[in-house]
């Protein structure tokens, strides 16, 4: 008989990686082992903070990232995720092209520094979006 796979979550982050520790940490606390949290951070101090927040895996960079989004079942970050040339540069066109491609389905946050205004979203602070993510989003879809 074979065993079903893990539901396999990506979060993405970048810059000092406190959107994605604080998302990975709630996900823990929530499914625990059940499901694999992948850290992918633009950079190698966003994806330590990631893993710091006890990701089961983490990859740093353009490659790892075009690479992973296309296994993961999830993948959570900010809205800016999707913006080429985001995050100071950070987030390259590639990554931004591989992530809104995959065929994952995105969670993302409206949490942005760049020159974007998302109309109809009320803005709440960081801990409220991780919980609607987990609440009102991943506990109706994940049956763990």
């Amino acid at each position: 008989m074979m065993r079903k796979q893990k539901i396999c979550i990506c979060v993405i982050d970048g810059q000092g990686g406190g959107i994605g520790s604080a998302i990975v940490k709630r996900l823990k606390e929530e499914f625990g082992e059940r499901v694999e949290i992948i850290a992918l951070g633009t950079n190698s101090i966003a994806t330590a903070a990631m893993m710091k927040a006890r990701a089961n895996r983490g990859a740093t960079g353009e490659n790892a990232i075009v690479r992973m989004v296309s296994q993961a079942d999830y993948l959570i970050g900010p809205i800016s995720i999707i913006m080429a040339n985001a995050m100071m540069g950070e987030l390259t066109p590639p990554m931004a092209e591989a992530i809104a491609s995959s065929d994952a389905h995105k969670i993302l946050l409206p949490l942005s520094q760049e020159r974007v205004s998302i109309v109809g979203v009320t803005h709440q602070p960081l801990p409220h979006l991780v919980e609607d993510l987990i609440s009102k989003e991943l506990k109706e879809r994940i049956d763990v």
